[in-house]
């Protein structure tokens, strides 16, 4: 017996499609709309899965290079520094929403400047304070976390933290001529409060809405792509017009509708300027910045320095005040750039990822298809302790996240880059007179100047790769400041030459 072909009428199946006897021409018509919707339905999937297949065929020759590391390390501001490089006119149109993002920066630094004042009344104290001695935690170190590797510990058993104003041993007095000046520091409080009650609308303005707790120094969190929801927010979509020729052509070139807001805040700033500069240069600030009662971020420093810049009516952001600008990464933004090696062109996909704990467990899903890894550690950050844990030091941190990624299985083999980064933040605390075993009671009686230092960091983060390197990878290490723009792209360059170098092998073509 013949076997029924699919054009066979005995086919159960056309038998089941044919149109039933007594459909009327409406009942038709509307059968063959169906039918129409129904390819035009299939092929258009047809076309996305050859679509999908043929960029998985291109994405097979791409490079994916992660950004790896604790917040505030400068992975951001590194990101940005590919973007110059391989992209630079995406900066130029993202000038207008790191506008917000500088203002935002200014106030909120306003602030906390303020903020402190208050709780110290308004005055500076003289207190004995030996920086030869480690000040001792009141709550020790508790054990670490169950999930985190054994590293080498820098600090010892008890623990060493910051001393909060009451913990320091001698005695208190206000200097007379500084309580003179709480009352200029009242006045200039009185002043700034518009400006400063900005805060959150700015926040809210980059965030959209989104709150984080815990969002540290920063205040705010961000997602990926936020440049242009900033504008979307406040007026819908706006056209920007491509800049190619650098800051001087972006500054004539931009047609950017005005945000109300990034305005109102500019207008305030602009009247505020001399007080701010007066508060900025007030005695009593400046004391508690040099007795460090008053801890500022590298970026709010710079910004209160160029603030007749930033306070200008016609003020557009510079790239510098751009890689300055401080803002916190939520979950993993993705760039992509056309990289081009000895006449060849590779898409490489750099991921910026969030570096506060609780984000942390979004990186693992980037981890099975990695060619490279960039991790950044912040040298300088010997007498901070994390936002999440005020009992962890941020280098010890730093070192157990590196133990981590070094240990992990599903990264045995990918290209490995460790950034030593704010090496120009460290050489500063070190000329000021910090001493680095007032908080790292390892470091010992070692001499307190920058080469010594930063090999005894660097020996730390060499033995952690040593102990976790079965498959004998070279680990390449460099001594960075990301802001640094000429420095820092020619490093780039020379780990862009590395890491091709392992991607042309692990592909077998050399």
């Amino acid at each position: 017996m013949r076997t029924p072909s699919i054009y066979s009428q005995d086919d159960p199946i056309s038998q089941a499609m044919k149109p039933p006897p007594t459909e009327t021409d409406e009942e038709r018509a509307m059968r063959l709309r169906e039918e129409d919707e129904a390819r035009r339905i299939s092929e258009q999937i047809d076309e996305e899965l050859r679509e999908e297949r043929e960029r998985l065929k291109r994405r097979k020759g791409d490079v994916k290079l992660l950004l790896l590391g604790q917040a505030e390390s400068g992975k951001s501001t590194l990101q940005k520094q590919f973007q110059l490089m391989y992209k630079p006119h995406s900066l130029d149109q993202e000038r207008a929403s790191w506008k917000t993002v500088i203002y935002f920066n200014v106030v909120h630094s306003l602030k906390q400047i303020l903020t402190t004042l208050e709780a110290h009344d308004d005055i500076l104290e003289e207190k004995y304070d030996d920086e030869d001695e480690p000040i001792p935690r009141s709550n020790g170190r508790g054990p670490p976390s169950p999930d985190i590797v054994s590293v080498p510990r820098f600090t010892g058993s008890n623990g060493y933290a910051e001393a909060s104003s009451s913990s320091v041993a001698g005695s208190s007095k206000a200097v007379p001529q500084f309580r003179e000046g709480s009352t200029q520091i009242a006045n200039l409080r009185r002043r700034l409060s518009p400006l400063v009650a900005s805060d959150e609308q700015l926040a809210h303005r980059l965030s959209g809405g989104i709150t984080v707790s815990g969002s540290g120094k920063g205040g705010v969190y961000v997602r990926s792509g936020w440049q242009a929801r900033t504008i979307e927010n406040a007026l819908g979509m706006i056209k920007t017009r491509r800049s190619q020729d650098g800051e001087k052509k972006a500054r004539e070139s931009q047609d950017v509708a005005p945000d109300p807001l990034v305005q109102d805040v500019g207008r305030m700033l602009q009247a505020s300027e001399p007080d701010i500069k007066e508060l900025w240069n007030h005695p009593i600030v400046q004391g508690l910045i040099a007795k460090r009662r008053l801890k500022l971020d590298e970026w709010s420093e710079f910004f209160m320095k160029h603030i007749s810049r930033v306070a200008a009516p016609s003020y557009i952001p510079t790239t510098d005040d751009i890689l300055h600008a401080r803002i916190q990464t939520m979950g993993v933004a993705e760039h992509a750039f056309d990289v081009n090696i000895h006449g060849k062109s590779v898409t490489w996909h750099l991921y910026d990822v969030g570096g506060a704990r609780g984000q942390r467990h979004s990186w693992v899903p980037y981890f099975d298809d990695a060619n490279a890894i960039i991790f950044v550690a912040p040298v300088s950050a010997f007498d901070q302790y994390l936002e999440e844990d005020h009992r962890t030091n941020r280098i010890d941190d730093s070192l157990q996240l590196f133990t981590q990624i070094c240990s992990n299985a599903l990264l045995k083999n990918v290209h490995l880059v460790l950034f030593l980064n704010k090496t120009d933040l460290l050489k500063a605390k070190l000329n000021s007179g910090l001493k680095v075993r007032r908080y790292i009671t390892s470091f010992g009686d070692r001499s307190n100047d920058y080469e010594t230092v930063v090999q005894y960091f660097r020996a730390h983060f060499l033995q952690v790769h040593r102990r976790n390197n079965e498959n004998r990878r070279v680990l390449y290490t460099h001594f960075t400041s990301v802001v640094d723009t000429r420095a820092t792209q020619r490093i780039i360059g020379n780990v862009r030459d590395s890491i091709f170098r392992g991607y042309l092998q692990s592909a077998a073509l050399v």
